[in-house]
């Protein structure tokens, strides 16, 4: 197994493909939804030289599972996500020290990677695969009810017995004003 993706050996001896399983830590992940990251990421990548001068292109496919937190009940939950991607790397272009950002100019310059050394870890693909697969608002079950605001009974589990209306006490000042609308209404 080969866990450096290596352009000068795709240039001698033309596409490659790259296979690893990595194991990476709740803090390596640092995505706070991550309640567990004893799961795994399983890539695998098909790197090629592409249409630009120095540009590669790697198509392939993650499999990623761990233990997410739900953003609504804030119960943990198991998560697994397996998807498709494709990625090009290009040379890094060269910025004036003022400016160290570079422009995307097209939608199609989403999927591209700029490197400065000629070998990228296959880790490190790995690892932008998971932060790219994890929901930015992890549910466990999209009719998940979340917690009660009063309580805090995770009202998907178990019925709580709080005021089922919640007034919003900056509203107040208008309950006056209807109180006299219904008076007058029964005059």
């Amino acid at each position: 197994m080969n866990d450096l993706i290596d352009f000068d050996v795709i240039d001698e001896y033309g596409p490659q493909t790259y296979r690893g399983t990595y194991d990476f830590s709740r803090d390596e992940i640092a995505r706070e939804e991550v309640t567990d990251a004893g799961g795994n990421i399983v890539i695998e990548a098909n790197v090629a030289t592409g249409d630009a001068e120095a540009e590669y292109v790697a198509d392939g496919n993650s499999r990623f599972t761990a233990d997410l937190q739900c953003s609504r009940c804030l119960e943990p939950y198991p998560f697994a996500h397996t998807s498709a991607f494709h990625v090009r790397f290009r040379p890094r272009p060269e910025v004036s020290e003022e400016n160290e950002e570079i422009e995307i100019a097209a939608a199609e310059e989403l999927d591209v990677e700029f490197y400065s050394e000629r070998t990228i870890p296959l880790r490190d693909l790995a690892l932008e695969q998971i932060q790219l697969s994890i929901p930015m608002k992890p549910l466990c079950d999209e009719s998940c009810l979340g917690l009660c605001p009063q309580c805090g009974a995770n009202r998907s589990r178990e019925a709580c017995k709080c005021e089922a209306l919640i007034v919003d006490e900056r509203w107040d000042a208008l309950k006056g004003i209807r109180d006299e609308l219904q008076k007058k209404k029964n005059v």
